[in-house]
C-alpha cells in the first residue's frame, strides 16, 4: 500500500501539508502584508471548525427554525462584531 503512494506523481497528504504551510506560515515584519490579510486571501471563505460555550436557551432559539442554526449563529456572530 505504501507503494501506491510513491508511484503516483503526488501524493495528497503532501499537497495539502504544503497548502497548510503556505497559509500558516509566520511572515518576518515588513517583508509583506500582514498575516491575517495574507491567510485570507489565500483561503477565501474557508470556515474553521471551533468548540464554543453556549447557554442553551441560546442554543435552542437558533435550532428551533430547523437546518442552517449554524449559520444562523454566524450571521449573529458577524453583525455583532460589526462584519
Amino acid at each position: 500500500m505504501t507503494s501506491d503512494r510513491f508511484r503516483r506523481g503526488s501524493d495528497p497528504r503532501q499537497a495539502a501539508e504544503a497548502a497548510f504551510r503556505a497559509v500558516t506560515r509566520k511572515v518576518p515584519e515588513g517583508a509583506g502584508p500582514a498575516p491575517k490579510a495574507a491567510a485570507k486571501a489565500a483561503v477565501p471563505g474557508v470556515r474553521e471548525t471551533v468548540s464554543v460555550r453556549l447557554d442553551r436557551d441560546v442554543l435552542e432559539h437558533f435550532q428551533e427554525a430547523g437546518p442552517g442554526w449554524q449559520d444562523r449563529i454566524n450571521a449573529a456572530l458577524r453583525k455583532a462584531a460589526g462584519l
